[in-house]
């Protein structure tokens, strides 16, 4: 899940103020962290321990309650009730889903297994149908780039199972894209705004860096964008050491414990299926 935290700090100057060309400093002083990584991480927690996924997304908001950029108002106000107890989903399609389920395609070897978790991962806040394919096609992608298949390979079945267009090149989507989605049509913060512009990206790239920057590159909700791609890129290419100890040093040191025990703990021997 490292290229997904990298992806995140990379993006997370740009969220706001995006940058429509590749060619900027990769890690810049004043990147940090943001929510995406926090969950991220927690949802790597909640693999390795178990119980009930909501709570360490909860926990770990109220642990880390001012991250860069903050975090997705629908998030804050589902935050806010389950602090009183009260933790229904809001029937979100927002791409907080995406954002966060990497570690779950890392987890398994089992396909199914792999699905079921990522929606188990997406719907304790983002039950919205959109919401849990967002999360699926994620953790999906990354899991068959870690079996070896091919960007094609991937992309097909992408399409296929979630219905997500794939089609446009990177520099087609570049020009076209926004906050808005293509051409003003829709909305960036959504999964079906951002999920299938972050595979694209992934999928289309020559090597880890170059699919992060095709995702900062095209705008909209920056780091978010930078984060699928990144897990997603990950899975294909690998990352450079030297990244992985920029974006560690970076990491708070609760975060870089959760990042190493899950880290050797999938190099090792993938996890079982979290406990509810």
């Amino acid at each position: 899940m490292i290229g997904a935290i990298i992806g995140d700090i990379v993006g997370s100057i740009y969220e706001f103020d995006n940058i429509k060309t590749k060619d900027f400093e990769f890690f810049a002083d004043s990147m940090g962290y943001t929510d995406d990584s926090i969950l991220t991480v927690a949802t790597a927690d909640w693999l390795l321990n178990g119980g009930d996924v909501g709570s360490y997304y909860l926990r770990y908001a109220n642990n880390y309650p001012h991250p860069i950029g903050g975090y997705g108002t629908g998030f804050v106000a589902w935050v806010h009730r389950a602090n009183r107890g009260i933790t229904e989903p809001y029937d979100s399609c927002g791409n907080g889903s995406a954002m966060r389920v990497s570690p779950v395609g890392w987890a398994f070897d089992d396909e199914q297994i792999t699905l079921d978790t990522a929606k188990r991962s997406a719907e304790c806040t983002h039950n919205h149908p959109e919401g849990i394919k967002g999360a699926q096609a994620t953790a999906l992608s990354i899991f068959m780039a870690r079996h070896g298949a091919s960007p094609d390979d991937i992309k097909r079945r992408i399409e296929k199972d979630f219905g997500y267009d794939l089609s446009m090149t990177v520099d087609e989507i570049r020009p076209r894209y926004s906050w808005q989605g293509i051409d003003g049509n829709g909305y960036g913060g959504t999964c079906q705004g951002s999920v299938p512009q972050a595979i694209a990206c992934a999928l289309q790239a020559t090597d880890f860096e170059d699919a992060v920057r095709n995702a900062i590159s095209i705008g909209g909700d920056s780091d978010t964008i930078g984060c699928i791609a990144g897990g997603i890129a990950q899975a294909l290419f690998g990352v450079p050491q030297w990244m992985q100890d920029k974006a560690m040093s970076l990491l708070s040191q609760q975060l870089r414990d959760v990042v190493t025990q899950f880290t050797s703990t999938t190099l090792n021997a993938h996890i079982d299926t979290p406990t509810p």
